[in-house]
């Protein structure tokens, strides 16, 4: 069975950090990419960032320079670090994988039960 766990909101002040960690656990074959989802208040969900297996990593016009995924591909884990936080980076954060479990032949979308990011100013 796999799932994504995801950890690390919180609280934090305008002009601050966090980093976020998402882990895909269970039999995975491999990974085709992971990344990112969040969703404000009354606004739709809302691409954050996408890590590809061997790609270059895409952010959303709102956080690039600010934000970035890395990887740790031993662990099957994606990271959100994100510097320079604004009011308006208040959402849910979902992390998003597309992976094929092992015994499968094609790929499947999961995601983690989301996390509050609360940035104060």
């Amino acid at each position: 069975q796999v799932q994504l766990v995801e950890s690390g909101g919180g609280l934090v002040q305008a002009g601050g950090s966090l980093r976020l960690s998402c882990a895909a656990s269970g039999s995975i074959f491999s990974i085709n990419s992971m990344g990112w989802y969040r969703q404000a208040p009354g606004k739709q969900r809302e691409l954050v960032a996408i890590a590809p297996s061997g790609g270059t990593a895409t952010y959303a016009d709102s956080v690039k320079g600010r934000f970035t995924v890395p990887r740790d591909n031993d662990k099957n884990t994606v990271y959100l670090q994100m510097n320079n936080l604004k009011p308006e980076d208040t959402a849910v954060y979902y992390c998003h994988a597309v992976l094929k479990p092992t015994g499968l032949t094609y790929f499947r979308t999961y995601w983690g039960q989301g996390t509050q990011v609360t940035v104060s100013s």
